[in-house]
């Protein structure tokens, strides 16, 4: 009889080691450790992990599997309910690192059977609530994130000229020829207060248009 402690972390930037010392800090010794480093539980079933579908060859009837949470074996209902329900078929015991719980598949009585077979199913689909919930947070923190720069640059670009490139170069050229606000401002159809601002700071105009993309 062999105790295996399984751990696994969605993104190569987690570690792996906090999986390790907390079940060790909880009284359990291992005899091996399986880790997935950087394999997401909602997409990839324990059966096609590089190191989790190496389980299902390893242990054998009797032998322990250790993981932190239900949650490390996966955040898929179907795949987390199935997989824990296959090891039991093998003889194997699951325990958890947190809530000290355990999942036996040796018992025969129906209603242990029943609260067992219910609690699968609640932690699995916890499990599975969990990462949709932090997938729609993420989604909505980053659509914030991108009104609050949409917003940030539309203030940063002030108000929208009310010119484009060609009615600029015709102000700028007329300016060079000494013509008049008035009469800039009656060619184009521009403000006097526009044909001022122009005059006043042409770069600035002109990279105001830059910033509209105009």
């Amino acid at each position: 009889m062999k105790t295996v402690l399984y751990c696994r972390v969605s993104t190569t930037e987690q570690t792996l080691d906090h999986q390790q010392t907390q079940a060790e800090k909880a009284g359990f010794v291992f005899d091996r450790v399986v880790a997935d480093h950087g394999v997401s539980g909602v997409n990839v079933k324990m059966r096609d992990r590089p190191e989790g579908r190496r389980l299902f060859d390893m242990l054998r009837d009797g032998d322990i599997l250790v993981v932190r949470w239900v949650d490390r074996l996966g955040r898929n209902y179907a795949d987390v309910t199935e997989t824990i329900r296959e090891f039991m078929a093998q003889g194997v015991v699951i325990k958890t690192v947190i809530n000290g719980l355990t999942f036996d598949g040796s018992t025969k009585d129906p209603m242990q059977m029943a609260v067992r077979d219910a609690m699968i199913a609640f932690m699995a689909a916890s499990a599975q609530a969990q990462a949709e919930a932090l997938k729609i947070a993420q989604k909505a923190g980053i659509e914030h994130a991108k009104a609050e720069a949409a917003q940030r640059t539309k203030v940063y670009r002030g108000r929208k000229p009310s010119f484009d490139r060609k009615t600029l170069a015709r102000v700028i050229e007329m300016l060079a020829e000494d013509a008049g606000v008035t009469a800039i401002a009656d060619e184009t159809g521009l403000t006097r207060q526009t044909v001022m601002r122009i005059r006043s700071d042409p770069a600035a105009a002109d990279k105001n248009l830059s910033e509209w993309g105009l």
